[in-house]
Protein backbone atom coordinates (compact mmCIF):
# COMPACT_ATOMS: atom_id res chain seq x y z
CA UNK A 1 0.00 0.00 0.00
CA UNK A 2 1.47 3.33 -1.03
CA UNK A 3 2.43 5.51 1.93
CA UNK A 4 2.03 2.67 4.46
CA UNK A 5 4.53 0.70 6.48
CA UNK A 6 3.86 -2.88 7.52
CA UNK A 7 5.32 -3.83 10.88
CA UNK A 8 4.45 -7.23 12.20
CA UNK A 9 0.73 -7.62 11.52
CA UNK A 10 -0.19 -3.96 11.86
CA UNK A 11 -0.66 -1.74 8.80
CA UNK A 12 0.09 1.93 9.34
CA UNK A 13 -1.36 4.54 7.05
CA UNK A 14 -2.14 8.20 7.16
CA UNK A 15 -3.74 8.91 10.51
CA UNK A 16 -4.73 5.41 11.50
CA UNK A 17 -3.47 2.03 12.63
CA UNK A 18 -5.21 -1.18 11.71
CA UNK A 19 -4.76 -4.90 12.20
CA UNK A 20 -5.22 -6.80 8.92
CA UNK A 21 -7.29 -9.94 8.55
CA UNK A 22 -4.06 -11.91 8.06
CA UNK A 23 -3.55 -11.73 11.84
CA UNK A 24 -6.17 -14.48 12.14
CA UNK A 25 -4.40 -17.81 12.15
CA UNK A 26 -1.19 -16.64 13.82
CA UNK A 27 -0.13 -19.50 16.10
CA UNK A 28 2.54 -19.89 18.77
CA UNK A 29 3.62 -22.88 20.80
CA UNK A 30 3.42 -25.49 21.96
CA UNK A 31 4.95 -24.32 25.22
CA UNK A 32 5.52 -26.80 28.03
CA UNK A 33 5.07 -26.09 31.73
CA UNK A 34 5.38 -28.24 34.80
CA UNK A 35 2.69 -27.69 37.41
CA UNK A 36 3.78 -28.33 40.98
CA UNK A 37 2.15 -27.94 44.37
CA UNK A 38 4.19 -24.83 45.10
CA UNK A 39 2.69 -22.98 42.14
CA UNK A 40 -0.85 -24.14 42.88
CA UNK A 41 -0.56 -23.09 46.54
CA UNK A 42 1.02 -19.73 45.67
CA UNK A 43 -1.83 -18.84 43.33
CA UNK A 44 -4.45 -19.75 45.92
CA UNK A 45 -2.59 -17.80 48.60
CA UNK A 46 -2.46 -14.69 46.41
CA UNK A 47 -6.26 -14.77 46.31
CA UNK A 48 -6.55 -15.02 50.09
CA UNK A 49 -7.70 -18.62 50.07
CA UNK A 50 -7.13 -20.57 53.27
CA UNK A 51 -9.04 -23.83 52.90
CA UNK A 52 -7.23 -27.16 53.12
CA UNK A 53 -8.39 -28.05 49.61
CA UNK A 54 -5.76 -25.64 48.28
CA UNK A 55 -2.95 -26.26 50.80
CA UNK A 56 -3.09 -29.68 52.49
CA UNK A 57 -0.62 -31.80 50.51
CA UNK A 58 -1.71 -34.88 52.52
CA UNK A 59 -5.22 -34.55 51.11
CA UNK A 60 -6.38 -37.68 49.25
CA UNK A 61 -6.06 -36.91 45.57
CA UNK A 62 -3.77 -33.96 46.24
CA UNK A 63 -4.46 -30.25 46.50
CA UNK A 64 -6.87 -28.54 44.14
CA UNK A 65 -6.10 -25.95 41.50
CA UNK A 66 -8.15 -22.77 41.68
CA UNK A 67 -10.52 -22.79 38.68
CA UNK A 68 -8.75 -19.81 37.10
CA UNK A 69 -5.23 -21.23 37.56
CA UNK A 70 -4.92 -21.90 33.78
CA UNK A 71 -4.26 -18.17 33.27
CA UNK A 72 -0.86 -18.77 34.87
CA UNK A 73 0.46 -21.09 32.20
CA UNK A 74 -1.44 -19.34 29.41
CA UNK A 75 0.01 -15.85 29.99
CA UNK A 76 3.39 -16.44 28.25
CA UNK A 77 1.54 -17.61 25.13
CA UNK A 78 -0.57 -14.45 25.14
CA UNK A 79 2.64 -12.40 25.20
CA UNK A 80 4.17 -14.46 22.38
CA UNK A 81 1.12 -13.96 20.16
CA UNK A 82 1.05 -10.25 20.90
CA UNK A 83 4.71 -9.98 19.93
CA UNK A 84 3.94 -11.57 16.55
CA UNK A 85 0.64 -9.82 15.90
CA UNK A 86 1.02 -6.25 17.16
CA UNK A 87 3.94 -3.91 17.95
CA UNK A 88 4.47 -2.51 21.43
CA UNK A 89 2.88 0.88 20.76
CA UNK A 90 -0.33 -0.85 19.65
CA UNK A 91 -0.18 -3.54 22.34
CA UNK A 92 -0.41 -0.89 25.08
CA UNK A 93 -3.87 -0.01 23.72
CA UNK A 94 -5.10 -3.53 24.44
CA UNK A 95 -7.43 -4.30 27.34
CA UNK A 96 -8.68 -7.68 28.48
CA UNK A 97 -12.32 -7.59 27.40
CA UNK A 98 -13.70 -11.14 27.60
CA UNK A 99 -12.68 -14.47 29.08
CA UNK A 100 -14.19 -17.87 28.40
CA UNK A 101 -12.60 -20.93 30.00
CA UNK A 102 -13.51 -24.59 29.63
CA UNK A 103 -11.96 -27.01 32.12
CA UNK A 104 -11.84 -30.48 30.61
CA UNK A 105 -10.25 -31.54 33.87
CA UNK A 106 -8.51 -29.53 36.61
CA UNK A 107 -4.73 -29.07 36.39
CA UNK A 108 -2.90 -31.16 39.01
CA UNK A 109 0.48 -31.11 40.73
CA UNK A 110 2.85 -33.21 38.66
CA UNK A 111 1.24 -32.32 35.33
CA UNK A 112 3.45 -31.55 32.34
CA UNK A 113 1.22 -29.37 30.20
CA UNK A 114 1.59 -28.25 26.60
CA UNK A 115 -0.21 -25.10 25.42
CA UNK A 116 -0.75 -23.75 21.92
CA UNK A 117 -2.27 -20.35 21.16
CA UNK A 118 -3.98 -19.21 17.94
CA UNK A 119 -5.69 -15.98 16.87
CA UNK A 120 -9.15 -17.21 15.91
CA UNK A 121 -11.16 -14.01 15.40
CA UNK A 122 -10.70 -10.34 14.57
CA UNK A 123 -13.72 -8.04 14.52
CA UNK A 124 -14.46 -4.34 14.26
CA UNK A 125 -16.13 -2.93 17.34
CA UNK A 126 -17.05 0.67 18.06
CA UNK A 127 -14.18 1.21 20.54
CA UNK A 128 -11.57 -0.55 18.36
CA UNK A 129 -10.33 -3.92 17.13
CA UNK A 130 -11.52 -7.00 19.03
CA UNK A 131 -9.10 -9.93 18.80
CA UNK A 132 -9.77 -13.40 20.21
CA UNK A 133 -6.98 -15.76 21.13
CA UNK A 134 -7.74 -19.44 21.71
CA UNK A 135 -5.35 -21.26 24.05
CA UNK A 136 -5.56 -25.05 24.11
CA UNK A 137 -3.73 -27.07 26.73
CA UNK A 138 -3.17 -30.83 26.83
CA UNK A 139 -1.36 -33.11 29.26
CA UNK A 140 1.59 -35.41 28.60
CA UNK A 141 -0.78 -38.04 27.20
CA UNK A 142 -2.28 -35.52 24.77
CA UNK A 143 -5.58 -35.33 26.65
CA UNK A 144 -7.26 -31.91 26.90
CA UNK A 145 -6.98 -30.04 30.19
CA UNK A 146 -8.21 -26.50 29.45
CA UNK A 147 -9.35 -24.32 26.57
CA UNK A 148 -9.55 -20.55 26.90
CA UNK A 149 -10.84 -17.90 24.53
CA UNK A 150 -9.15 -14.67 25.59
CA UNK A 151 -10.66 -11.56 24.03
CA UNK A 152 -8.71 -8.29 23.84
CA UNK A 153 -9.99 -4.91 22.70
CA UNK A 154 -7.41 -2.62 21.08
CA UNK A 155 -8.82 0.83 21.70
CA UNK A 156 -8.75 3.19 18.74
CA UNK A 157 -7.25 0.56 16.44
CA UNK A 158 -8.98 -0.36 13.18
CA UNK A 159 -9.13 -3.79 11.59
CA UNK A 160 -10.21 -5.39 8.34
CA UNK A 161 -13.56 -7.13 8.02
CA UNK A 162 -17.19 -6.25 8.56
CA UNK A 163 -18.14 -4.72 11.88
CA UNK A 164 -19.63 -7.19 14.33
CA UNK A 165 -21.85 -6.42 17.33
CA UNK A 166 -20.47 -7.43 20.69
CA UNK A 167 -21.97 -10.82 21.58
CA UNK A 168 -23.92 -10.61 24.81
CA UNK A 169 -24.74 -13.64 26.93
CA UNK A 170 -28.37 -14.68 27.12
CA UNK A 171 -30.16 -12.53 29.63
CA UNK A 172 -27.85 -9.52 29.24
CA UNK A 173 -28.23 -7.16 32.16
CA UNK A 174 -28.86 -3.46 31.75
CA UNK A 175 -25.75 -1.46 32.66
CA UNK A 176 -23.89 -4.72 33.28
CA UNK A 177 -25.63 -5.59 36.55
CA UNK A 178 -27.86 -8.47 37.50
CA UNK A 179 -31.46 -7.54 36.84
CA UNK A 180 -33.94 -7.60 39.73
CA UNK A 181 -35.90 -10.23 37.81
CA UNK A 182 -32.77 -12.36 37.50
CA UNK A 183 -31.94 -12.36 41.18
CA UNK A 184 -35.02 -14.28 42.23
CA UNK A 185 -36.61 -14.12 45.66
CA UNK A 186 -34.24 -14.63 48.56
CA UNK A 187 -31.60 -16.47 46.55
CA UNK A 188 -29.12 -13.67 45.87
CA UNK A 189 -25.92 -13.10 47.84
CA UNK A 190 -23.44 -10.23 48.17
CA UNK A 191 -19.96 -10.12 49.71
CA UNK A 192 -17.51 -7.24 50.27
CA UNK A 193 -13.92 -8.12 49.34
CA UNK A 194 -11.13 -5.77 50.51
CA UNK A 195 -8.34 -5.14 47.98
CA UNK A 196 -5.00 -4.64 49.74
CA UNK A 197 -2.57 -2.04 48.36
CA UNK A 198 -0.01 -4.79 47.64
CA UNK A 199 -2.36 -7.34 46.06
CA UNK A 200 -1.24 -6.65 42.48
CA UNK A 201 2.39 -7.22 43.47
CA UNK A 202 1.58 -10.44 45.31
CA UNK A 203 -0.61 -11.72 42.47
CA UNK A 204 2.08 -10.89 39.90
CA UNK A 205 4.68 -13.04 41.62
CA UNK A 206 2.42 -15.90 42.70
CA UNK A 207 0.66 -16.23 39.34
CA UNK A 208 3.87 -15.53 37.38
CA UNK A 209 1.94 -12.99 35.35
CA UNK A 210 3.96 -9.81 34.93
CA UNK A 211 2.64 -6.68 33.30
CA UNK A 212 4.22 -3.50 34.72
CA UNK A 213 1.00 -1.46 34.61
CA UNK A 214 -0.06 -3.53 37.63
CA UNK A 215 3.05 -2.95 39.75
CA UNK A 216 5.03 0.04 38.44
CA UNK A 217 3.29 3.36 39.03
CA UNK A 218 5.50 5.29 36.60
CA UNK A 219 4.66 2.91 33.76
CA UNK A 220 0.96 2.88 34.66
CA UNK A 221 0.80 6.67 34.61
CA UNK A 222 2.76 6.74 31.36
CA UNK A 223 0.18 4.42 29.82
CA UNK A 224 -2.57 6.88 30.69
CA UNK A 225 -3.91 5.02 33.72
CA UNK A 226 -4.81 6.86 36.94
CA UNK A 227 -2.49 4.56 38.94
CA UNK A 228 -1.55 0.90 39.06
CA UNK A 229 -4.63 -1.30 38.74
CA UNK A 230 -5.44 -4.88 39.65
CA UNK A 231 -5.15 -7.56 36.98
CA UNK A 232 -8.43 -8.49 35.34
CA UNK A 233 -7.72 -12.16 35.97
CA UNK A 234 -7.12 -11.43 39.66
CA UNK A 235 -10.45 -9.61 39.87
CA UNK A 236 -12.23 -12.49 38.15
CA UNK A 237 -10.49 -15.09 40.32
CA UNK A 238 -11.51 -13.26 43.51
CA UNK A 239 -15.10 -13.21 42.31
CA UNK A 240 -15.01 -16.92 41.42
CA UNK A 241 -13.71 -17.69 44.91
CA UNK A 242 -16.64 -15.89 46.49
CA UNK A 243 -19.13 -17.63 44.19
CA UNK A 244 -17.73 -21.04 45.15
CA UNK A 245 -17.90 -20.19 48.86
CA UNK A 246 -21.67 -19.89 48.46
CA UNK A 247 -21.90 -23.52 47.32
CA UNK A 248 -22.30 -26.44 49.77
CA UNK A 249 -18.92 -27.94 48.83
CA UNK A 250 -17.10 -24.60 48.85
CA UNK A 251 -13.71 -24.62 47.16
CA UNK A 252 -14.15 -28.32 46.32
CA UNK A 253 -17.10 -27.53 44.03
CA UNK A 254 -16.12 -28.87 40.60
CA UNK A 255 -16.16 -26.28 37.81
CA UNK A 256 -16.72 -27.07 34.15
CA UNK A 257 -16.55 -23.58 32.62
CA UNK A 258 -16.27 -19.85 33.37
CA UNK A 259 -17.27 -16.91 31.16
CA UNK A 260 -17.08 -13.19 31.89
CA UNK A 261 -16.71 -9.72 30.47
CA UNK A 262 -14.50 -7.03 31.99
CA UNK A 263 -15.37 -3.40 32.65
CA UNK A 264 -14.23 -0.89 35.24
CA UNK A 265 -10.69 -0.73 36.60
CA UNK A 266 -10.01 -1.86 40.17
CA UNK A 267 -7.77 0.54 42.10
CA UNK A 268 -5.44 -0.39 44.94
CA UNK A 269 -6.33 -0.20 47.76
CA UNK A 270 -10.09 -0.44 47.35
CA UNK A 271 -12.84 -3.00 47.66
CA UNK A 272 -15.00 -5.17 45.46
CA UNK A 273 -18.62 -6.05 45.93
CA UNK A 274 -19.19 -9.55 44.54
CA UNK A 275 -22.78 -10.63 44.18
CA UNK A 276 -24.61 -13.42 42.48
CA UNK A 277 -27.35 -16.02 42.48
CA UNK A 278 -28.02 -19.55 43.55
CA UNK A 279 -27.28 -22.15 40.84
CA UNK A 280 -29.87 -22.66 38.16
CA UNK A 281 -30.18 -25.70 35.89
CA UNK A 282 -29.11 -25.54 32.26
CA UNK A 283 -28.34 -28.13 29.56
CA UNK A 284 -24.62 -27.65 30.26
CA UNK A 285 -24.99 -28.04 34.02
CA UNK A 286 -25.91 -25.89 37.01
CA UNK A 287 -25.07 -22.23 36.28
CA UNK A 288 -24.09 -19.60 38.84
CA UNK A 289 -24.42 -16.02 37.61
CA UNK A 290 -22.33 -13.36 39.34
CA UNK A 291 -20.65 -9.98 38.97
CA UNK A 292 -18.04 -7.84 40.75
CA UNK A 293 -18.50 -4.11 41.27
CA UNK A 294 -15.59 -1.72 41.75
CA UNK A 295 -15.56 0.69 44.67
CA UNK A 296 -17.33 3.35 42.58
CA UNK A 297 -20.17 0.92 41.87
CA UNK A 298 -19.28 0.27 38.23
CA UNK A 299 -19.04 -3.36 37.07
CA UNK A 300 -15.44 -4.61 36.95
CA UNK A 301 -16.61 -8.14 36.06
CA UNK A 302 -20.01 -8.48 34.43
CA UNK A 303 -22.19 -10.97 32.59
CA UNK A 304 -20.24 -13.67 34.41
CA UNK A 305 -21.22 -17.32 34.76
CA UNK A 306 -19.75 -20.44 36.28
CA UNK A 307 -20.96 -23.78 34.95
CA UNK A 308 -20.63 -26.39 37.68
CA UNK A 309 -19.59 -29.93 36.80
CA UNK A 310 -21.80 -32.81 38.01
Amino acid sequence: MRGSVVRGSVVRGAGHVRIPASAVGITVGPREDEVDARWLMAYAAALGEHGPEYFDTTRPGGILAHPLFPVCYEWPLALDVRAKAVPDDVAVRGVHATHRLTLHRPPRAGDRLSTTATVVALERRTPGAYLVLRMETVDAAGQPVSTTEYGSLYLGVECEGAPQPAPLPKGEREHGTLSPQGRGQGEGWSVDVPIAPTLAHVYTECARIWNPIHTDRAIALGAGLPDIILHGTATLALAISQALRQQPRGAATPVRAVAARFGAMVRLPSRLVVRGQAPRPSPAGAVVRFEALAEDGRPAVRDAEIVLAP
